[in-house]
């Protein structure tokens, strides 16, 4: 069987990638997991300067997955620079970096950094940030402001960029569209929901920040929906994401158009998540005697 897929010129050996903010930058899992066998760490948002994050309580457990108001907390581009690459270099897997900021000036800062890095394969571009100039509406919120923002990164970046859509507009069609035309190489959906969670007997929000990010196996129809509209709107490959859990769900993914999947959630879960989910599709195509993971891309019976 070949597990090898290609999206914007980047070969990985399989199509099983973590999703950021749930994996660190490798490190933390790596006692569980053989990082060599991934298909990519896709690390947790850089910035360019320290971010501190939300205040605490900031995760919460929910029906079918959990909530998180992380607030994106990361030790900024220089520590990572220095702790996190060298670290990641010691492995044959593909590495890419998630960059989040709150200008287009931040996340370009970041951007023109790593370009800098050969040991990275890839930039996947949290645009789910809130833009301060905008009123701290996110930028993926906004199909001009998407555009904007991707056809700015483009400029300065050496890398390929995958732009990563938030769940949260009125049609991901739109959003993709706008991130197609602005230059991105490719996209990743989806990011979490907006949820909340109400403690009943206190009265008061689980979450200091009111509000989070929903993940989990929960949202994964959600999540698949919105990808295969996505593939169907553009011609550049997708990263698929939200609520997988194991081998079936991530061929579901891949059926719907995504050309790779991320693990999320299920990391805090099941610290093996992504090998059971990479074992799981190596079962599913030797079941159904399926030669190249690729031809399952899209291949859903229309």
């Amino acid at each position: 069987m070949n597990l090898q897929t290609n999206i914007a010129g980047v070969t990985f050996q399989n199509p099983v990638m973590t999703a950021s903010g749930t994996f660190g930058s490798g490190m933390e899992y790596s006692e569980f997991v053989d990082l060599n066998r991934l298909g990519a760490v896709v690390t947790k948002g850089v910035s360019n300067v320290p971010w501190t994050g939300n205040p605490t309580p900031r995760v919460a457990e929910v029906y079918g997955g959990m909530l998180n108001a992380i607030g994106l907390q990361n030790p900024g581009i220089d520590i990572f620079l220095e702790r996190d690459i060298p670290f990641l270099k010691q492995f044959s897997t593909k590495v890419i970096v998630n960059v989040c900021g709150k200008t287009v000036r931040d996340y370009v800062e970041v951007v023109e950094r790593l370009g800098e890095e050969k040991a990275v394969s890839m930039l996947e571009i949290n645009v789910s940030c809130p833009n301060v100039k905008e009123g701290a509406i996110a930028f993926g919120q906004s199909a001009q402001a998407l555009e904007n923002i991707t056809a700015e990164i483009k400029r300065h970046a050496v890398q390929p960029v995958i732009m990563k859509l938030s769940p949260n507009v009125t049609d991901m069609r739109e959003m993709a569209r706008a991130a197609e035309a602005a230059g991105a190489d490719a996209l990743s959906l989806i990011n979490t929901i907006t949820g909340m969670k109400i403690d009943i007997h206190r009265r008061k929000f689980v979450l200091a920040n009111k509000t989070g990010g929903m993940s989990g196996p929960a949202i994964k129809p959600i999540a698949v929906r919105m990808v295969y509209e996505a593939a169907k709107a553009v011609n550049i490959p997708i990263i698929g994401m939200g609520g997988i859990a194991d081998g079936e769900d991530a061929v579901e993914f891949l059926l719907a158009g995504a050309s790779a999947v991320s693990v999320g959630a299920m990391n805090f879960v099941n610290p093996y998540a992504t090998m059971d989910v990479l074992r799981g599709v190596e079962e599913y195509m030797r079941r159904h005697q399926v030669k190249n993971v690729t031809d399952l891309i899209g291949a859903v019976d229309e």
